[in-house]
């Protein structure tokens, strides 16, 4: 299933961190290119592109407390 956002943090409303498939970050300088869940090393990876490049920027492990939001098609 394709991840369309992800949440990082304990308290959803107030102080999680929210990364969302196509949003620009750092300065609009990158786009997210793919949020990933990894099973192989149970962590949720972030990728962001600039000009054709795909980067991984962040990497997130089991520990952290997240919310996931899948992209749904009808």
């Amino acid at each position: 299933m394709v991840i369309r956002k992800i949440s990082i943090g304990s308290d959803y409303k107030s102080s999680s961190m929210h990364y969302l498939h196509g949003q620009e970050v750092l300065n609009g300088e990158y786009t997210i290119h793919l949020i990933q869940y990894d099973e192989r090393l149970d962590s949720y990876n972030i990728w962001i592109e600039r000009d054709g490049e795909i980067l991984l920027w962040k990497q997130f492990n089991k520990n952290m407390p997240v919310s996931i939001e899948y992209d749904i098609n009808f």
